[in-house]
């Protein structure tokens, strides 16, 4: 009979490591899948992006003041021997998806400083193409 019990338990945790298997590929498809804007970054004239930081947020010009949500942002390393940078944003606001949403890319060294800046207006399903433009102080 202490067999039996043993095999239970084995089929059980193996059900159970199954089971947290099947949930975790799942949930890494569905956010990978709820990006709403994909797109790339590139730096004028063609050439490699600057080593820093790429900060990329949507801004909606239709919403106001403090009730802006910067909530959807990525943050990508930039090497500095890349010409072309792809991102994913995802985002719960509705207004992600609708067309005229400015999607906003800043390059930042270590220390804060804004080496960059570009923007694009996001098309219903279609790949937003950003160009940086060194920023002037």
């Amino acid at each position: 009979m202490q067999k039996l019990v043993d095999r239970r338990k084995v089929l059980l945790a193996a059900g159970t490591l199954a089971a947290a298997a099947v949930a975790g590929t799942s949930s890494v498809q569905s956010s990978a899948e709820s990006a709403d804007i994909r797109g790339t970054v590139t730096f004028e004239g063609g050439t490699e992006i600057p080593k820093g930081e790429l900060r990329i947020y949507i801004d909606d010009p239709a919403i106001q003041g403090a009730a802006k949500d910067p909530g959807a942002t990525t943050r990508v390393a930039s090497d500095g021997g890349s010409k072309r940078v792809d991102f994913a944003l995802s985002s719960s606001e509705s207004s992600a998806t609708a067309a005229g949403v400015q999607v906003v890319a800043l390059l930042e060294r270590a220390d804060g400083w804004l080496l960059a800046r570009g923007s694009a207006t996001s098309e219903k399903d279609a790949i937003v193409r950003i160009v940086l433009y060194k920023a002037m102080y």
